[in-house]
């Protein structure tokens, strides 16, 4: 109602307090009560005051009332509009006396009540809305509505936005629940025309705000600066840490003089921690920050009394194959070389002596204190089971050793701890073999012989087929050279055959030594004489001809019958001069039958 109706004297004919009962229709009816205006007149005047509700038409209206359940707006009609509370989430700040877009959706419902939206008002107007901010690069207000895969749900001017996981903040996110039914800031980052979507971040108004703070930071930064700043992050290779809107790291190497096998070790999440600068990057905006630098280092108050030759104890903090490092102060370390730990001469991993974490004494065998370097052993601190080796293992002595290493050229076996040697091949069995496995296998008990002494080299040279007769002596004692020996044929190849004599001994002829009298050539599994032609002793070969056995004795005769042909011509010869003439022609009838073999 407009000031000049309000401010009209309304004259009643009847008295105020009059009961309703009482009240006087009529003159109410005949306009008495205004004095000579009509209500015609008085009603359009009021009317003209009220603005033009049109539907479907998006006006402004102003904030009147708010509960918990509903928003009251009033748009400059006959009655307000009761707007439902949960269309203003976005807005959480709304309060009485703002001005908002809405929506006649009806100038009067069932109840005379105005009908009004303003999700519809702001969905008329989103799109445009949400391409103005994007093209301006505007930093819009959105309402996290609900947890989605990969991200966020977000009303921006009333369109569902989505903001991806990772651009929530700058720093992980622990808890994406806690997010949901607040009210951020964000920038519009990416739009999809076709399809009306939208993705919005959060993080990109933050790396800004900290791309500003960063730079002012990096602008007063001095090396060895002490700054203090909160644990951020924790990742396998170091800690970022917050130095106040600015992230620097320390690398795991500055977290401890010690030896850490993660940063958990030294710090947690949130905890809040002085670091020192030790460099930073203007360019690239990085700064390596450190922690042990605040304290000094172990090797500058290493215990004076502490020299080589000492027996020290330490834990083990680190092995590689090389050696291990042992930790005997927090921040000093020593190495003790895989040589270092065993008197034995075969070379060793040191993880076969050591683990993490053991507890072990040891000896300091150098000490660098400048160049803060230790070295130390562990073998020292037992007996060298070297020094009185000869006495212990004399050359010809026999032992038991365990067989500790294989390789294709004989076998390492140990006799006590430290002291080991060596089994050529050569020296396992009288017998040939192509590889030491064929006779033993690691772990092993083996007796074994004392040959020679390396002790320079702490080296033993040990033998296993010494301690049992040599069997060629004995073969070359039953087939001497030029006796016959009977023999089976169990293997043939393209050149020799294999013949097995009586005692299992194998010997070697050639396919022309298997021929026999009837000229055919013997087969496998036949039993035929041989005599035994060569014996080999550096190879241990025993060489038979079947051939000899027969073409031998054809010689023999042969032979033998020359002979005796000789002696008669001889025997002849000496008579003749004792023959008279009358015999002369029959001597030489009898000469020549006994030259013709007659």
């Amino acid at each position: 109602m407009s000031e000049e109706i309000k401010n009209q004297e309304i004259k009643t004919p009847l008295n105020a307090s009059v009961a309703p009962e009482q009240f006087d229709w009529d003159a109410f009816e005949s306009d008495a009560a205004y004095e000579g205006k009509s209500k015609k007149d008085i009603e359009e005047q009021y009317n003209q005051t009220l603005s033009k509700i049109v539907e479907n038409e998006v006006v402004e209206g102003t904030v009147t009332a708010i509960n918990k359940r509903e928003v009251i707006v009033n748009v400059g009609a006959k009655s307000e509009g009761v707007i439902s509370a949960p269309e203003f989430r976005y807005n959480p700040d709304l309060k009485v006396g703002d001005k908002v877009d809405v929506l006649v959706e009806s100038a009067e419902d069932k109840k005379g009540q105005l009908v009004l939206s303003h999700k519809k008002a702001r969905a008329l107007k989103s799109w445009d809305m949400v391409n103005a901010a994007f093209e301006a690069g505007e930093i819009v207000k959105g309402f996290v509505k609900t947890r989605t895969k990969g991200g966020m749900i977000v009303d921006v001017f009333g369109i569902e936005a989505f903001l991806p996981g990772s651009q929530i903040d700058i720093k992980p996110i622990r808890d994406y629940d806690a997010f949901v039914n607040t009210t951020m800031d964000f920038k519009i980052v990416k739009i999809n025309q076709e399809f009306r979507n939208v993705v919005v971040s959060h993080k990109a108004l933050l790396e800004a705000e900290q791309e500003l703070k960063r730079s002012e930071l990096i602008s007063k930064l001095e090396k060895g600066q002490i700054l203090e700043g909160t644990v951020k992050n924790i990742t396998n290779y170091g800690v970022f840490v917050d130095l106040g809107g600015v992230d620097g790291l320390i690398h795991i190497t500055d977290l401890s003089w010690g030896r850490i096998n993660h940063p958990e070790e030294v710090v947690s999440l949130d905890e809040k921690i002085k670091v020192v600068v030790l460099d930073f990057n203007e360019q690239q905006k990085r700064i390596a920050l450190g922690l042990k630098q605040l304290t000094s280092h172990p090797w500058d108050s290493l215990n004076e009394d502490i020299k080589v030759g000492d027996t020290v104890k330490g834990k083990v903090v680190a092995v590689a194959d090389y050696g291990a490092f042992v930790e005997i102060e927090p921040g000093v370390e020593g190495l003790v070389h895989v040589s270092e730990m065993s008197w034995s001469p075969r070379l060793h991993s040191a993880q076969e002596f050591l683990k993490l974490g053991n507890e072990v004494e040891a000896v300091v065998l150098t000490l660098d204190k400048e160049a803060r370097k230790m070295s130390l052993g562990l073998k020292q601190l037992t007996a060298n089971p070297w020094e009185n080796i000869h006495a212990k293992y004399p050359v010809g002595s026999q032992h038991k050793a365990v067989v500790r290493n294989i390789t294709n050229f004989g076998v390492f076996a140990e006799l006590e701890d430290g002291v080991e040697g060596l089994i050529h091949i050569s020296d396992l069995s009288w017998n040939k073999i192509k590889h030491p496995t064929e006779m033993v296998a690691a772990g092993d008990e083996i007796d074994v012989v004392i040959l020679d002494f390396d002790e320079q080299n702490h080296k033993l040279s040990l033998g296993h087929k010494q301690l049992t007769p040599n069997p060629w002596d004995e073969i070359e004692a039953k087939y001497p050279a030029g006796s016959t020996v009977e023999g089976t044929v169990t293997a043939v190849s393209e050149k020799s055959a294999t013949v097995t004599l009586e005692d299992g001994t194998e010997a070697l002829a050639f396919n022309r030594e298997l021929v026999k009298e009837d000229g055919k050539q013997a087969t496998v599994g036949e039993k035929l004489p041989f005599k035994v032609v060569e014996l080999r002793r550096s190879t241990r070969t025993v060489r038979v001809s079947h051939v000899r056995t027969y073409a031998e004795v054809k010689e023999a005769k042969v032979a033998a019958e020359a002979d005796t042909t000789k002696k008669a011509v001889k025997k002849i010869n000496s008579n003749i001069e004792k023959t008279t003439l009358g015999d002369i022609s029959e001597l030489a009838a009898l000469k020549d039958k006994l030259e013709k073999g007659e």
